[in-house]
């Protein structure tokens, strides 16, 4: 691999990396548009309550459809989505990624706060269009989630 190529490939991870995390900080300002943004028009996202099953608790097809997923956000006062290690293998316009995110939500219930943490692994592909880094599916797998 020559200068110029892997000056490419740093470029590319740097644009995946800024893409996982403007998804959180979309998730985390409530701007579900910008979030919704962030994905293929015929993206694939599906959730995964327990992460050792293969059946999926929610599939979704379709950007456009994202829209309730991204604003049952709103249910919470607050969230705060910290993204940590992840690994991206680049395939020209295409790669994938696992990353990991500790997501914490706080609600008050009863005048008391309560704060729901939930360990995620992102399992993502993305593609590159229009020379823009988007997410053309993205697994969710809940690993566990903490009430406090």
């Amino acid at each position: 691999m020559n200068y110029e190529q892997k000056i490419l490939e740093a470029e590319d991870r740097l644009a995946i990396r800024e893409l996982v995390d403007n998804y959180a900080y979309c998730a985390d300002t409530r701007n579900a548009q910008g979030q919704m943004a962030l994905f293929t028009d015929d993206t694939r996202f599906e959730v995964y309550y327990d992460p050792k099953s293969e059946t999926p608790s929610q599939i979704i097809t379709n950007s456009k459809d994202l829209l309730p997923v991204f604003n049952n956000l709103n249910s919470y006062l607050s969230t705060m989505h910290f993204n940590g290690q992840n690994t991206v293998k680049l395939d020209g316009s295409k790669a994938t990624g696992i990353t990991y995110c500790m997501a914490h939500h706080l609600t008050i219930e009863d005048g008391k706060q309560k704060l729901m943490i939930a360990a995620i692994r992102y399992h993502d592909i993305f593609v590159k269009q229009n020379d823009k880094w988007l997410f053309a599916e993205r697994k969710l797998l809940v690993d566990w989630i903490e009430n406090r």
